[in-house]
């Protein structure tokens, strides 16, 4: 069965850094999408960076663009998010997802088009 597991949470000063890892099992991966949401208290799942099944494609939400670096190793089955010069709006439960579908030539900034998600990790950025 499908499963991903996240990894690389904590708390860390404003200004920071983190790298969060998500291993994924039980589909194969070099051809699915991958994406990193966040969940802040009182607030919707938000799109935070996908990276394309080969690699070669990436995209991120306004807020991170510049500070958050997605990335990808097929071989290894795991996909990375290197966060950067964090603030306390960053601050969320941060999940990985596996795109719903194969070779896609696109990325994803909905949550709909996900269809498996890791458990999350807390993310806490101190002022």
């Amino acid at each position: 069965q499908v499963q991903l597991v996240v990894s690389g949470g904590g708390l860390v000063q404003a200004g920071g850094s983190l790298r969060l890892s998500c291993a994924a099992s039980g589909f194969t991966f070099s051809t699915y999408t991958m994406g990193w949401f966040r969940q802040a208290p009182g607030k919707e799942r938000e799109f935070v960076a996908a990276i394309s099944w080969s690699g070669g494609r990436t995209g991120y939400g306004d807020s991170v663009k510049g500070r958050f670096t997605i990335s990808r190793d097929n071989a290894k089955l795991s996909m990375l998010l290197q966060m950067n010069s964090l603030k306390p709006e960053d601050t969320a439960v941060y999940y990985c997802a596996k795109d719903g579908r194969r070779f896609t030539t696109g990325l994803s900034i909905s949550v709909s088009a996900y269809d498996y998600w890791g458990q999350g990790t807390q993310v806490t950025v101190s002022s």
